[in-house]
């Protein structure tokens, strides 16, 4: 009923409100990463389909080769796309390269306002350059990293009481990272209906971007900055500072004591696997994973938890943001008709059914609905998840800048190799190297 609540709108005839003049019929084609939400949006573009006369064709690729495969595509100039949810790291070499459609004068011709979107979405899928209003895509699906668990486990009287006799605290959703730490220790190796389960899965894997997109959590709370506020690309004492280097020993000491046996290579699947299959108490993922907890048949039904990636030591809290906007390609030479889909994504009674559908809508007018927070048991945390948000840079070099991290973070926090402060000193090097390679160092 919450959920009809919110969408009540989308029943009303969204075609009396599209009234953008239709061209000639094209056959569209939108490229996505194959995941949950992208077979929602194929449903719902049915109703844009029947309103515009278009024809919506779609291409799906699997996270592990959606980068590279829809970066190759735009670098090549191709022309498979003409729409493209492309990652929130791609709005700068996207916009600066020209693979992307300026939307400003569309925007304004179509009363379409960026003030109306969640404003960390805005930034991070929109804008380039960061904090200027220029605005390459519309903001399409909100994700944000947080945590998921197991509340009946955490609702069992024994555990209670034991939990309670050794740390002195409720067994609960923990305010700290120290207080999450704590939780996974006391799992780690625990029987739990009969089955030995374990603390955390966590992100760790190397080959694309997973083990930065978990361990940023933790740098982020512990006080980590890409640059100096008062001078861009001076990284030295931010990305390498006392904060920063606790906060990656926090990510290690985390990945030893309380992750599964063979957790070295993990990122969103398998964390969704060993939460599913019971394996494990706590389960950092990004936003999209709720709705199929929700419906699963093993950790649905109030049996499972959701909570903001907690606070670090001096209480600073932050979380990575996921998520993506959607872009004209410029390479289309369906661009009328593509700008026609972004118009009527945009509307309310669209937003609205496509948060009834599982999407994660970026449209102030569903999230601060009044009914939002009740709609889903994880709405409440996506909001304030969504508040404190941070991103990796979105450089045009941000590949070359990914790829140093994943390295550095990984020979440490699951090879074991050196200390956090090399780590880290060493990222600096090679973030130093690639913006002196970009001119702008």
């Amino acid at each position: 009923m919450r959920r009809a609540h919110l969408a009540a709108t989308a029943a009303l005839s969204i075609t009396a409100a599209f009234s953008t003049s239709q061209a000639q019929a094209a056959d569209l084609t939108l490229c996505w990463a194959a995941w949950d939400p992208a077979n929602a949006l194929v449903e719902l573009s049915k109703d844009f389909e029947a309103q515009s006369g278009h024809s919506m064709k779609f291409e799906f690729v699997p996270w592990p080769n959606f980068a590279d495969r829809m970066l190759n595509e735009l670098n090549s100039g191709g022309k498979l796309c003409d729409l493209m949810i492309g990652d929130s790291q791609w709005i700068g070499g996207s916009a600066e390269n020209g693979h992307y459609v300026k939307l400003n004068d569309f925007f304004d011709a179509n009363d379409i306002t960026m003030s109306d979107f969640i404003d960390a979405t805005v930034t991070g899928y929109s804008e380039w350059p960061k904090n200027t209003p220029n605005y390459w895509a519309l903001p399409a699906f909100g994700d944000v990293v947080g945590w998921t668990y197991r509340k009946d486990w955490f609702e069992k009287p024994e555990l209670q009481a034991e939990f309670k006799e050794k740390y002195g605290r409720d067994l609960g959703v923990p305010a700290t990272l120290a207080e999450l730490k704590d939780i996974a220790e006391f799992f780690q190796g625990r029987e739990v209906d009969g089955k030995t389960v374990y603390g955390a899965s966590i992100y760790t894997e190397r080959g694309s971007e997973g083990i930065t997109m978990g361990a940023m959590n933790a740098l982020y709370s512990y006080g980590f900055k890409y640059e100096n506020p008062d001078k861009p690309y001076d990284m030295e004492g931010f990305v390498n500072s006392p904060g920063a280097v606790a906060g990656l020993e926090y990510y290690k000491a985390l990945y030893d004591c309380c992750t599964p046996p063979g957790s070295s290579n993990g990122y969103m699947s398998e964390g969704i696997d060993a939460f599913k299959s019971g394996q494990v108490a706590l389960q950092m993922n990004f936003a999209f994973t709720w709705p199929g907890f929700e419906s699963d048949a093993n950790v649905g039904g109030g049996k499972t938890g959701y909570f903001v990636n907690p606070a670090g030591p001096d209480g600073e809290q932050f979380a990575q943001l996921g998520g993506q906007g959607i872009s004209v390609v410029s390479y289309s030479s369906q661009q009328e008709a593509a700008l026609e889909y972004i118009k009527w994504f945009a509307q309310p009674e669209v937003q609205a059914k496509w948060w009834a559908m599982g999407g994660f809508s970026c449209l102030k007018s569903v999230t601060l609905d009044p009914a939002f927070p009740q709609s889903q048991p994880y709405a409440q945390t996506f909001l304030d998840s969504m508040a404190v948000v941070k991103d990796f840079w979105a450089e045009p070099s941000y590949a070359t800048l990914l790829q140093a991290t994943q390295r550095r973070f990984h020979d440490y926090v699951v090879a074991g190799n050196g200390t956090a402060k090399e780590a880290l000193d060493g990222l600096v090097r090679d973030w130093t190297e690639t913006f002196e390679d970009d001119g702008k160092l």
